[in-house]
């Protein structure tokens, strides 16, 4: 019933390591940590593999087979299923788009840190030390109030503005760096999964060397098993807690990049007889072991981070009581009883020693402090860097490596778009297609080049891919097991692999337990978004710190925009449909 003559991967392999590279991304390594952390260390893995159980690999191996099967795109495979469901892939094709916006702005910020990597000391490795040199009119003390990873990234790398209200001018070094990242998307696409396909061999596999690398330097730096007894110790009264199920919920549901079409795009290129049920166990399973070992290679790293703060803490404090010996005993014999002191400045010396206690525990707790996100890439994982020997060569390999994991994602990502365009017949050859959309692109990614680019960015990251695609899989799971029917799923998967399709537990879950969590994600998701005005992280420039605001009204109404310009997609194609319209 698919297209006879439809392209296919070169080998079994190729395939594998795509559908890896797009569901193993950025997230794995900066978003897993942190949730991991911040919900109850190891006892967050227990709703998390039960979400991944009964929501991930359900849905993922349901993408998989009904792409394998139908031999299309998102459009073409829910035209197929029910001539009025065309609009949920239309509206995973304007998640795709929307996601890419701004995902390849974050690989564009990898490529400017990781040019700036082949310099000695890093660039960001200290404050400015010219004395009266201001930026902005704000002095360079503001470094010295912060830390130096900071003001460079905030100062340096985007030159942010002090709120959304006010865009300033595009940052010329990110306009190059998205240009760039803009590139090597290009030329990695535009023959399709000929072109795609071979690169992923180098994106897909150099993520996991340099993890490797990094882990086994990891665990050898001082205060490493500190980082991950930090991160896994064990807080089970945290599973009592719903937000703890909605975010392991979540992140399965993102991180296999469910509901965004790609998954059922690449499979689409796939053989009839294709074991599809291995591929999507084998996957995922791949998926959550990068979640966990990224964790562990992180927390050793932050764990090194907090070591080496704590032991400044320490010198520091050393030498301010060497120094009030030294005032009164000149000869550096550092003998209290020998030491002729009043009360008070015993008393003093008392204080001092107990604040050293309290400083290093603060430091050490606040240095371990779960962070995400470019916090955790460009803030954390930078200063980390910087202390260790040959600093310049590990900040290399760990931008290259976010790069590539990057990269992994916007080719599936992108694969999300094109694959429907061709398959709703837009006759225009494939390169000009990839060259026009990379254009696009690039022209409205400009936007985050902007001062006010991150707080935009932001808004993207959070608004634009969740609820959307919390939607776009609910109809997706309906589809499947109500309207194309169990029975007539069952027997397609029969043809593919043989024997006697699936059991009890795949007809439980998707015909019952995954939408049921679809829904209850996206009710529960609805209520946090309702139940107070969101608000946006602003740095205060001059001050080194950042404090939560209130988003003003124009930008609550772009979020409401952004949430509906793809699902809006749905009802408007069944409309036209339903009036008889010939529409894709």
């Amino acid at each position: 019933d698919g297209e006879q003559n439809r392209e296919g991967w070169d080998n079994k392999v190729q395939y594998i390591l795509a559908q890896i590279g797009f569901a193993v991304g950025l997230g794995n390594v900066w978003r897993f940590p942190y949730l991991c952390q911040k919900n109850g260390g190891g006892a967050f893995l227990i709703p998390y593999f039960i979400m991944l159980l009964l929501e991930g690999i359900p849905l993922f191996y349901m993408e998989i087979a009904i792409g394998q099967r139908l031999r299309r795109g998102s459009v073409g495979v829910w035209n197929h299923i029910h001539r009025y469901l065309g609009g949920v892939g239309i509206a995973s094709m304007v998640v795709c788009f929307l996601i890419a916006l701004y995902y390849n702005m974050i690989i564009a910020w990898a490529f400017f840190y990781f040019f700036n990597s082949f310099q000695s000391p890093l660039p960001w490795s200290s404050c400015p030390t010219v004395p009266n040199v201001t930026i902005n009119n704000h002095s360079v003390a503001e470094c010295a109030d912060t830390s130096a990873t900071s003001y460079f990234w905030y100062r340096n790398a985007l030159d942010i503005s002090p709120s959304i209200n006010d865009p300033g001018s595009p940052v010329w070094r990110m306009c190059l760096a998205l240009v760039v990242a803009w590139l090597i998307v290009f030329i990695g696409m535009f023959k399709g999964i000929k072109s795609s396909g071979k690169v992923i061999y180098f994106s897909a596999t150099f993520p996991y060397i340099v993890l490797i690398i990094f882990f086994f330097r990891g665990i050898t730096l001082p205060g490493a098993v500190d980082g991950l007894v930090y991160m896994f110790t064990p807080d089970m009264s945290r599973l009592a807690d719903p937000n703890v199920w909605r975010d392991a919920a979540t992140q399965i549901f993102f991180s296999l990049g469910l509901g965004f079409g790609g998954v059922i795009a690449y499979s689409s290129y796939n053989d009839m007889k294709n074991n599809c049920k291995k591929d999507a166990l084998t996957v995922a399973s791949i998926n959550c072991g990068t979640s966990i070992f990224a964790s562990v290679v992180i927390f050793t790293v932050l764990g090194f981070k907090a070591h080496h703060r704590s032991q400044q803490c320490i010198d520091h404090t050393i030498i301010k009581i060497h120094d009030f010996f030294n005032e009164y005993h000149p000869d550096h014999q550092l003998n209290v009883v020998a030491v002729e002191m009043d009360r008070e400045n015993f008393f003093h010396l008392l204080e001092v020693i107990n604040n050293t206690f309290y400083k290093f525990n603060d430091t050490a707790h606040e240095e371990l402090k779960a962070v995400s996100g470019p916090g955790l890439a460009f803030i954390a994982f930078t200063e980390a860097m910087i202390h260790m020997p040959a600093g310049p060569f590990w900040s290399v390999m760990f931008f290259c490596m976010l790069i590539n994991l990057g990269l992994g994602s916007m080719f599936g990502t992108l694969e999300g778009i094109i694959t429907p365009l061709r398959d709703i017949g837009l006759r225009i050859p494939k390169e000009a297609i990839v060259a026009l959309l990379c254009l696009i692109s690039l022209a409205i990614g400009c936007t985050f080049t902007l001062r006010s680019g991150m707080y935009i960015l932001d808004i993207f990251d959070t608004y634009a891919g969740t609820l959307p695609l919390l939607m776009i899989a609910f109809f997706e799971t309906m589809a499947v097991a109500w309207v194309y029917g169990f029975s007539k799923f069952s027997d397609d998967i029969k043809l593919m692999l043989g024997g006697d399709g699936p059991g009890w537990f795949w007809r439980a879950t998707w015909c019952y337990i995954s939408p049921i969590c679809m829904f209850t994600l996206f009710v529960s998701s609805i209520i946090s978004l309702a139940v107070k005005t969101p608000q946006y992280e602003v740095y205060v420039v001059g001050g080194g710190y950042k404090i939560k605001v209130d988003y003003p009204g124009w930008a609550i109404g772009f979020i409401v925009c952004l949430i509906f310009c793809s699902i809006i997609w749905i009802p408007i194609i069944a409309f036209l449909r339903w009036r008889g319209e010939n529409v894709i």
